[in-house]
């Protein structure tokens, strides 16, 4: 298996580490949306969502959860967004949380196509 984040929790690529421990690895983002992205990635290699046990993900949360106070006392951000891709829209096949922090006027977006969108009770009625 030739997975980028595999490779850089061995040590083989390098990161700018925020934060690790035996389940967990947070690093800088090498492509980030705002000042401080963070990708906080599981060291044990899952996929996506759906593979993933409960101790991991909530392992993972509590991690974001400790980082979030610090990324606002050291970078002044405003906010934060959350961002996991699982399938469709996951360019890297291990899963990984956006922990991106958010500043007044970084005019970050997520732009979507509405016209693609159908009434909500559709939706609705289809999700029941």
């Amino acid at each position: 298996m030739d997975c980028i984040f595999c490779n850089i929790i061995k040590g083989d690529i390098p990161s700018h580490t925020i934060y690790e421990d035996d389940i967990a690895k947070v690093f800088l983002d090498i492509n980030p949306s705002t000042n401080g992205d963070l990708l906080v990635i599981p060291k044990k290699h899952i996929v996506t969502l759906l593979d993933m046990d409960e101790e991991t993900l909530s392992h993972l949360f509590k991690v974001i959860k400790k980082l979030m106070p610090i990324l606002q006392e050291k970078l002044h951000c405003e906010g934060f967004t959350l961002v996991q891709n699982n399938g469709y829209g996951q360019e890297i096949k291990h899963f990984h949380i956006h922990l991106t922090p958010r500043y007044e006027n970084d005019l970050l977006s997520h732009q979507f196509n509405k016209d693609l969108l159908k009434p909500l009770d559709e939706v609705f009625d289809s999700i029941q």
